[in-house]
């Protein structure tokens, strides 16, 4: 069987009549990056304050972080969307899950693919945040106390500036795996990068071409994140901070 290469569809109009096939990946990629940068935010926030609650001396607020943290950690991402997309509508009250489901597309499909992928990542971060203030020298604690800071004190001065830093190279990797993670939104209706791909290879069979240029896309964005995070890993880096000690804390 003899397939017929056609690079030239890239500039066909596609079935919306108003992009054409590149036109609907670069719209793909916008979403794709949307989505992947609000759920950032989220990973970011949610998962620093569980990581910082797994490390106070309160054993009841470490439990409850280590919950969280297991909880969202093995569920699989896929179950979670699909959670947030189907479940959460109809669990909420009513008037809320009616306003759920009066969403037009995109926006209902893009709240709980945010939703879905900033909890699922923040676990993952939260892991990551734990291990770096784990792995600073109790002695940093220790001295924030003695110069008679409170315990939040501790953590906004000496802590956690030192513990971000330390990280910096699996939150890059992370980084990464949430922007190709955001391919599994178009089982819940994202027209994200994945999803447009798909829909070019289904409407005009040129299956190679479209996940071609899909896969070079994404290797472009990885690789322009990873440059990124190396710059910002130069400037912020303390030397003999950065180790072995924190690379496990994306499992």
């Amino acid at each position: 069987m003899n397939y017929n290469w056609n690079w030239g569809i890239f500039w066909a109009t596609s079935t919306d009549g108003v992009h054409t096939w590149f036109g609907l990946l670069l719209s793909g990629l916008a979403w794709t990056l949307f989505v992947s940068f609000c759920a950032a935010v989220i990973a970011l926030v949610i998962g620093s304050i569980i990581g910082i609650i797994r490390t106070t001396p309160n054993k009841w607020l470490v439990g409850l972080g280590n919950a969280y943290v297991e909880l969202f950690r093995n569920i699989p991402l896929l179950v979670q969307l699909f959670l947030w997309y189907f479940v959460l509508p109809e669990v909420v009250p009513k008037g809320l899950g009616d306003a759920i489901k009066a969403m037009s597309l995109p926006w209902a499909s893009f709240v709980p693919a945010v939703i879905g992928l900033g909890l699922f990542t923040s676990a993952r971060v939260a892991e990551q945040v734990r291990a770096g203030i784990q792995a600073l020298p109790r002695g940093q604690r220790m001295a924030g106390t003695a110069l008679g800071l409170t315990l939040p004190q501790v953590y906004r001065y000496v802590l956690l500036p030192m513990a971000y830093r330390i990280i910096l190279p699996p939150l890059t990797s992370e980084t990464m795996n949430l922007i190709k993670n955001s391919s599994v939104a178009l089982t819940i209706g994202l027209i994200e990068l994945t999803a447009a791909a798909r829909a070019m290879q289904e409407f005009t069979f040129q299956v190679f071409e479209a996940f071609t240029a899909a896969t070079i896309i994404y290797i472009v964005v990885n690789l322009i994140v990873v440059n990124v995070m190396r710059i910002v890993e130069k400037r912020t880096a303390v030397p003999g901070f950065i180790g072995p000690a924190v690379g496990g804390g994306g499992h």
